[in-house]
């Protein structure tokens, strides 16, 4: 089951066509995400800043009526720096694509792409979280001077960290695509 901090990654799903919010949902969820909805980027907006920390990942459509995937990456990303965004569109173009990773998209897909693709953007997205919440621990505990823990293991401890990280990217990259499109 895809993990940050030994809990399962809260997904938001945000599209205004309820078809493929339903089926990203749905898929995610049987594969073990935590997953909220929201028919609107006005509505991730508000849950988004109500609850800064309760998501670790935001998938997030580009064309929306009022809110556009934009506006929730920028409300998203001022509300909690380290929440990972994808944004997702049909009307795909390069303007759109440098902005989004400029404001901090962690990816940009295109329409009509498979469950297999984003499952491994998701699943790349959710280890570099769980990554990264294990580097502040490490980092705690450095600062801290932890008498339990020594300079060195904590470089063993970044090694097995790194060489996890190497492993995990070579599974992915080897990952069969889903066959089923949006």
């Amino acid at each position: 089951m895809p993990q940050t901090a030994h809990r399962p990654l809260k997904v938001l799903v945000v599209d205004d066509e309820p078809d493929v919010r339903e089926l990203l949902s749905e898929y995610f969820t049987e594969i073990g995400y935590d997953v909220t909805t929201a028919p609107d980027g006005a509505q991730a907006v508000e849950d988004i800043t109500a609850n800064p920390t309760k998501y670790g990942l935001v998938i997030s459509d580009l064309q929306m009526p009022g809110v556009d995937g934009l506006g929730v990456l920028k409300a998203a990303k001022a509300a909690n720096p380290s929440l990972a965004v994808i944004i997702v569109t049909g009307y795909a173009s390069v303007d759109s694509a440098v902005r989004a990773v400029r404001m901090g998209a962690y990816d940009y897909l295109t329409k009509p792409f498979t469950l297999g693709q984003i499952e491994v953007i998701v699943r790349r997205a959710a280890e570099r979280l769980a990554l990264e919440a294990e580097n502040r621990q490490l980092a705690r505990r450095v600062e801290g001077r932890d008498p339990v823990e020594s300079e060195g293991a904590v470089l063993e401890r970044l090694e097995a960290i790194d060489q996890r990280l190497a492993r995990i990217e070579r599974l992915l990259s080897g990952l069969p695509v889903g066959t089923r499109t949006i």
